[in-house]
């Protein structure tokens, strides 16, 4: 092994990007409102807006897929993605989605209800926007570490803090809190993973209290890497070994499948309780499509079956988190500010420390986003003021989060770390000329205040 530290993959086939002036990005970006979202894929040259859905598939994946039966009940492929799913999850019941924010529906509409409190360590945008249109409230409850991008390095700042959680419990009452949701890795605070220690310790105090516990998995063999990795009494263990530890201390998994599931589309609702399986199973009926396939069809199934094992390979996630640290320290040597330590799916810049000249009201990681592309033709996500900033229900004021950052998700198994090298280059060379930027403002947005980056419009000030 020693000098084996090269990609555990070679290259099988290619896709070509496209070079553009930096006068046709800007032209570009201008057409776009100055969002990312709405630039076309061909107007970039590396895209890092997101993890998900973008991952190279394997040649196993590719023949799988040509044995998917796409039968309307009963499907063969659906019953091997069920045993893949169990062997991983450890869960009997499982419901395929088409993509991870319909599970995230079935999930709402079963747990929560209006009114009533859904913990977490950090809620996705996704389960955010179906909490808001149903009026339940979601607190985030991540440990002070993981809430605070420039402290020492933390080895879970994805954990909850059980503190926090004790005392809503007692101001509130535990008949108002109808969820707590575990998401590992933690996306907001820069793909932070929780300990075993903290799931075990969060499952108990619901437990104890009947509230039920829910995993948001999509990066689940990623946070079981970390735990294998820094958690003492877990080195020897197997990947999914781990897994079916994490899964043992919840009642029901979401999946957005298309991160480590290492396909570009599918999700899954993955349960313990019969009771809430047969909810699912209707609410799948209504919304997705039949019960054995839920809105996937038996070609994406089956290289969901095979992905899902692949992810939970041990070469391929050293490979995959050695990556994301790669390009982390890359940037640390151009000064560059970042969230430490580097998550499991992406690099995400400080986007206070990196523009202090810009205030929160003028969407720092947002210009950030803008001013990568217009250099590098690189795309990222803003994580920040505009992805998670809300509205005082009382006061009517702004309320800012407390992480600012931008995103660099790194795709699983699609580009080198000479990719890697150019984005660290061009954020290295923007932010020695950071005095010369100034901030945005939103000139239209969507009514729902927690999705309203996919589709705002910016003007630069």
């Amino acid at each position: 092994m020693k000098y084996m530290t090269a990609e555990p993959f070679r290259i099988k086939m290619v896709e070509p990007i496209t070079r553009s002036t930096k006068a046709q990005r800007q032209q570009w970006l201008q057409e776009a409102g100055y969002n990312a979202f709405r630039l076309k894929s061909e107007q970039v040259y590396i895209d890092c807006i997101t993890d998900s859905g973008t991952s190279a598939m394997s040649q196993a994946q590719w023949s799988a897929m040509m044995m998917g039966d796409e039968a309307y009940a009963g499907c063969r492929s659906f019953y091997r993605l069920e045993a893949s799913v169990q062997d991983i999850f450890g869960m009997p019941y499982v419901q395929p989605t088409h993509q991870g924010r319909a599970a995230d529906y079935i999930m709402t509409q079963i747990y929560c209800r209006p009114g009533a409190y859904a913990i977490g360590n950090m809620h996705f945008d996704t389960f955010r926007g179906n909490a808001e249109m149903m009026g339940c409230l979601p607190v985030d409850y991540a440990i002070a570490e993981g809430m605070d991008t420039a402290s020492a390095p933390h080895p879970f700042k994805g954990n909850i803090d059980l503190n926090k959680m004790q005392s809503l419990i007692d101001e509130k009452g535990a008949e108002n809190i109808c969820v707590c949701i575990i998401t590992i890795t933690c996306n907001n605070n820069g793909g932070q993973p929780v300990s075993m220690q903290n799931i075990r310790e969060v499952s108990a105090l619901c437990k104890k209290y009947n509230i039920p516990v829910v995993l948001d998995s999509a990066r689940l063999a990623e946070n079981a890497y970390f735990i294998k990795t820094r958690e003492p009494g877990y080195e020897n263990k197997s990947i999914k070994e781990i897994t079916n530890e994490m899964f043992s201390y919840c009642e029901t998994a979401t999946m957005s499948s298309k991160k480590d599931g290492l396909v570009n589309i599918g999700g899954l609702f993955v349960t313990r309780n019969k009771s809430v399986y047969e909810q699912a199973n209707q609410l799948a009926i209504v919304h997705e499509g039949f019960i054995t396939y839920g809105g996937m069809s038996g070609r994406d199934m089956e290289a969901l079956a095979v992905g899902l094992q692949e992810a939970c390979d041990f070469d391929y996630l050293d490979y995959r988190i050695k990556q994301v640290a790669y390009l982390g320290e890359k940037l640390k040597e151009r000064g560059v500010p970042i969230i430490e330590p580097t998550g499991g799916h992406g690099v995400y810049v400080d986007g206070r420390r990196f523009f202090p000249q810009i205030p929160q009201s003028e969407f720092p990681s947002q210009r950030l986003v803008c001013a990568l592309y217009e250099e590098a033709g690189v795309r990222a996500v803003e994580i920040g003021a505009c992805a998670f900033g809300s509205i005082d229900k009382i006061t009517g004021e702004p309320v800012y989060p407390a992480i600012e950052a931008m995103r660099i998700a790194i795709n699983r198994r699609v580009y080198t770390n000479n990719h890697m090298d150019v984005i660290a280059n061009a954020l290295g060379d923007i932010y020695e000329n950071r005095d010369q930027y100034r901030g945005m403002k939103i000139v239209h947005q969507g009514s729902i205040q927690s999705l309203r980056h996919f589709t705002a419009g910016f003007e630069l000030l």
